[in-house]
């Protein structure tokens, strides 16, 4: 018997509608489709990566290490004073 799950969240490629894709196994292959216009296709395993990543809030240039504060970025201290 094949289980069919639905993904949360998921956008159909073909129509755009939101949460009526859904995802089964087929003679070994991974099948995703679009219970609203019937979309299929097969889905990689492993799919590789093309292109450039996007960018984000949290990208840094560089070797993609988070931005450590050191001493010559003038960091001040601000104390608060209570009257």
């Amino acid at each position: 018997m094949t289980i069919k799950r639905f993904i949360a969240g998921a956008v159909c490629p073909a129509c755009g509608v939101q949460d009526t894709v859904r995802f089964f196994q087929k003679e070994d292959f991974d099948i995703r489709e679009c219970v609203d216009c019937g979309f299929s296709d097969e889905v990689q395993n492993k799919p590789a990566l093309v292109g450039e990543l996007p960018e984000t809030r949290v990208s840094h240039e560089g070797e993609g290490r988070h931005n450590t504060l050191n001493e010559d970025q003038n960091v001040q201290v601000v104390r608060i004073l209570d009257n």
